[in-house]
């Protein structure tokens, strides 16, 4: 078993692990976590950029990875915490987007500007608790490759859209979305879908 099973295992031990890691009542790794050990231990490829404003709420427990020729633009919130950030190659996340994990962007994948993307949801079914203390549950995002969400987009946990699917401005997005389709709306629906056969964009 591994160290990092064994602090997981003990209540105690991920407990002490937690604070070391983050301060109390606060959700960004420590100044020494961002120096010392995301610099080395989370994967950038070649050429990728992450601008100085952004804030990258990274922790070294789950992994982070931003593909080669890869930007993330400033004011972005990149937060692993509670899932994986996986954003493949040639991808730019655009000014003042959010991205929660456990989310999954493929290659060539265009984020415009203040759009959401989180795994994350908070419970609420207790009436006597308040939702910011209640427990936690996680669903996995996936953009697929191409794909291009507009301006001030919500995508939702569990989603995955398919390749080179078109998002429309500020579209709330509740369900899978088909490859080669676009949608818009809140909720989003499909209104386009490309036709392989007439080599053509069609109305749906």
């Amino acid at each position: 078993m591994s160290v990092v099973d064994k602090i997981k295992k003990n209540h105690k031990l991920k407990k002490i692990a937690h604070w070391l890691l983050i301060p109390s009542n606060d959700h960004r790794p420590r100044l020494w976590v961002r120096i010392f050990v995301n610099p080395f231990l989370h994967k950038r490829g070649r050429r990728s950029i992450i601008r100085w404003n952004s804030r990258m709420d990274v922790f070294p427990f789950n992994r982070f990875v931003l593909g080669k020729g890869s930007i993330i633009e400033d004011f972005v919130t990149v937060n692993n915490g509670m899932g994986n950030v996986l954003i493949g190659d040639h991808s730019i996340i655009g000014i003042g987007s959010v991205l929660i994990g456990p989310v999954t962007v493929g290659n060539d994948v265009m984020l415009a500007q203040n759009i959401v993307v989180s795994g994350l949801n908070h419970g609420y079914e207790d009436p006597d608790i308040a939702p910011s203390l209640q427990k936690d549950t996680v669903k996995q995002i996936v953009i697929s490759d191409e794909v291009w969400i507009g301006a001030n987009s919500v995508i939702t946990a569990g989603i995955t859209i398919g390749r080179h699917a078109v998002v429309g401005a500020g579209s709330v997005v509740t369900k899978d979305v088909p490859e080669y389709s676009v949608v818009v709306g809140n909720p989003a629906r499909v209104v386009k879908q490309y036709s392989f056969e007439e080599k053509a964009w069609k109305k749906v």
